[in-house]
């Protein structure tokens, strides 16, 4: 669903998010065979004025101002038995994600993602810059494995914790072990030590696998309270936790700079106090889901007009929003197209 060149300038209102466009010019599906749905509408404010996408490389992230989303922050997940083993592993793990702003992981993607460099390369150049490496020696050549996830986010994310850890004197080494399903089982055995995870998206996982898939949801906008449900459902399963990072990869809903400086809009209360007949682009699931469409309707009162089905927050939507055919996309806080020079 980021020391670091060419960090991106956050603006207060939002982030400046540069894409290529993409897509066929022209073609009247530029995004690549996007459906376009129209659902029931919220009851439409005869104030508001319909307000056209409008086409422009550079996107703007709204800011999320009431909080519709989860909070997804960077998080050293560890082995209990491995932690309570080997004193000084989680404030080791803490060092890193004091380092870490949604800024700093937007540039780390964007070295490994668009740079083509790779993570290992990456992690290395900034466990030096962040001064990781001088770490007080801690580990006595403990064995300890870090997981990672199949993406380059959290292979990155790795292999920084790895070269932190050696430098405090543990044996570390990385082992890329598929999807959370595979891996956080093995993170409760000991075949892992430490994993680097989101809060949110752990949370509700932890809380469906124990609690059943039905579960309600107890992860919320609210990182202090999140944790604490976390931490809990970790005690059950033999998983502790160090402290989060502030860098967040989450959902994100995002415009054209074009379309805000129109409109003058930069948050999502705004938009939704603005304009109305919006069409709205993200993954197939979006009208059924609170952090989608349902949550912009429910929590911000927003006016969709029309639903394109493309992809979370991946080249299809970021391609409709430059193109001008949808007006607001789902994309990633921690997109390395977010990065600018």
């Amino acid at each position: 669903m980021r020391a670091r060149r060419g960090l991106p300038t956050l603006i207060a209102a939002g982030v400046m998010l540069v894409v290529a466009a993409c897509g066929t010019p022209g073609s009247s599906d530029p995004a690549g065979g996007g459906e376009t749905t129209t659902p029931p509408a919220s009851t439409p404010d005869a104030d508001l004025a319909v307000c056209e996408p409008v086409a422009g490389d550079e996107l703007v992230v709204l800011e999320d101002d009431q909080n519709l989303q989860t909070v997804d922050n960077i998080v050293p997940a560890v082995n209990a038995e491995a932690a309570s083993a080997t004193p000084g592993l989680v404030e080791v793990l803490d060092s890193v994600s004091a380092t870490l702003d949604t800024e700093t992981l937007i540039g780390l993607n964007k070295a490994v993602d668009v740079d083509r460099q790779t993570s290992s390369d990456v992690a290395a150049q900034y466990v030096a810059d962040q001064g990781l490496d001088t770490q007080e020696q801690v580990g006595g050549g403990a064995a300890v494995t870090v997981g990672a996830a199949n993406f380059s986010e959290s292979a990155t994310l790795a292999e920084i914790y790895a070269g932190a850890l050696r430098a405090a004197g543990f044996e570390a080494s990385v082992q890329t072990i598929g999807n959370r399903e595979t891996y956080e089982p093995a993170l409760e055995l000991g075949d892992l030590t430490v994993v680097p995870e989101y809060v949110g998206t752990l949370t509700e996982f932890l809380n469906k696998k124990i609690n059943g898939g039905d579960a309600t949801p107890v992860a919320s906008s609210d990182l202090d309270a999140t944790m604490t449900e976390l931490t809990a459902l970790g005690e059950q399963v033999g998983l502790v936790f160090g402290t989060p990072a502030a860098a967040q990869d989450q959902n994100a809903f995002a415009v054209t700079a074009a379309f805000a400086e129109e409109n003058g809009v930069a948050t999502l209360s705004e938009l939704a106090a603005t304009c109305g007949g919006i069409v709205l682009g993200g993954p197939p699931e979006c009208p059924e889901r609170t952090f989608c469409q349902l949550g912009l309707e429910e929590t911000y009162g927003m006016e969709i007009a029309e639903f394109t089905s493309l992809d979370a927050g991946g080249p299809l939507t970021k391609a409709a929003l430059t193109q001008g055919e949808i007006t607001l996309g789902l994309v990633f806080s921690s997109d390395a197209a977010l990065a600018t020079e």
